[in-house]
């Protein structure tokens, strides 16, 4: 059964406690009458413990999942979108009910499996991010470290430049997007589709290529 807007909000708050290593429980009390409460229970997500609720392994999942969704829509309104600062934790709460598995890792990737939030909080791993890990150096290289004439797909744009991130996406480079190595000298040339574009070596860092003749 899919958790409702305050199950989750419950969850990642238990979940917020454990991180700052605060007592990971919560007044049953002030929860009392809540019929939230009595699902979380029914499905195994938090457990009594005399007045207080804490979490089961299944719920420090859930609410690790929560936490790291809205940490990842914290960075996406502040990196990409540039929204206010005193409008981006707002916004996140309500975006991150939104956020499905796959969008998640998507906007992981898009944005270079950010390691905290624009508050200086540390964003959890997600499988994405740990592949990235093993594999970077292996089947993943800069477009200023590919050789001339060779392709690959965007695996991934490592940026927190709001700018250079406006840049990139405004010449379709984007995660999953094919693109071949033109010319490194006196800039870098590449195609993307049917177009070419020339960038400075500042801007083709930040672009990781997955190339073809990489094996994973």
């Amino acid at each position: 059964m899919k958790l409702n807007e305050r199950q989750e909000e419950i969850l990642e708050t238990l979940w917020v406690h454990t991180e700052q290593k605060e007592k990971p429980s919560m007044d049953l009390g002030v929860a009392k009458g809540e019929p939230e409460i009595d699902g979380l229970l029914k499905q195994g997500y938090i457990k009594r413990a005399g007045d207080k609720i804490i979490m089961t392994d299944k719920g420090k999942a859930q609410g690790r999942s929560i936490v790291r969704r809205h940490r990842l829509a914290e960075r996406l309104f502040a990196d990409v979108i540039d929204v206010k600062e005193q409008f981006i934790h707002s916004i996140s709460c309500k975006f991150e009910h939104l956020i499905h598995e796959e969008i998640e890792e998507n906007i992981c990737v898009l944005l270079g499996h950010p390691k905290t939030c624009p508050h200086g909080q540390p964003i959890p791993q997600g499988d994405c991010c740990k592949k990235a890990t093993e594999k970077i150096g292996k089947v993943i290289s800069s477009l200023a470290d590919m050789r001339v004439g060779q392709k690959g797909k965007v695996a991934y744009l490592q940026t927190r430049d709001p700018k250079q991130l406006q840049k990139l996406m405004a010449m379709g480079i984007l995660p999953g997007v094919a693109i071949v190595l033109l010319q490194k000298f006196p800039s870098y040339v590449f195609q993307v589709g049917q177009s070419q574009f020339a960038i400075d070596k500042e801007l083709a860092e930040p672009i990781f290529i997955r190339t073809h003749t990489a094996h994973s």
